[in-house]
């Protein structure tokens, strides 16, 4: 297994209960592939430095894992399909 690191930004108009289930359905993906989470950071609502999809703001989540590349696919083509993330970025962690 990998090391990973994903850092996404959640929508800023959906209420507080919407994004701990949003985070939770995307840990789960991880979790259920047989993937690890060793760092998991909520950094809170930021500014973003310009407009993505017409939002200024975001909640911005920060998470580390370990996991297969067949997860990280999975988690990616979720994350595509999700309402809730406006952005993302994966990159293997090699510290």
């Amino acid at each position: 297994m990998r090391k990973y690191e994903v850092m996404y930004i959640i929508r800023p108009d959906i209420e507080q209960e919407a994004v701990q289930a949003a985070v939770e359905k995307f840990q789960g993906i991880i979790s259920n592939g047989g993937g690890e989470i060793t760092k998991h950071e909520v950094m809170g609502k930021r500014r973003l430095a310009y407009e993505i999809k017409k939002f200024r703001d975001g909640t911005f989540i920060l998470v580390n894992f370990s996991a297969t590349p067949e997860v990280v696919a999975e988690f990616e083509r979720i994350m595509k399909i999700s309402d809730e993330a406006i952005r993302y970025l994966i990159t293997l962690d090699v510290a």
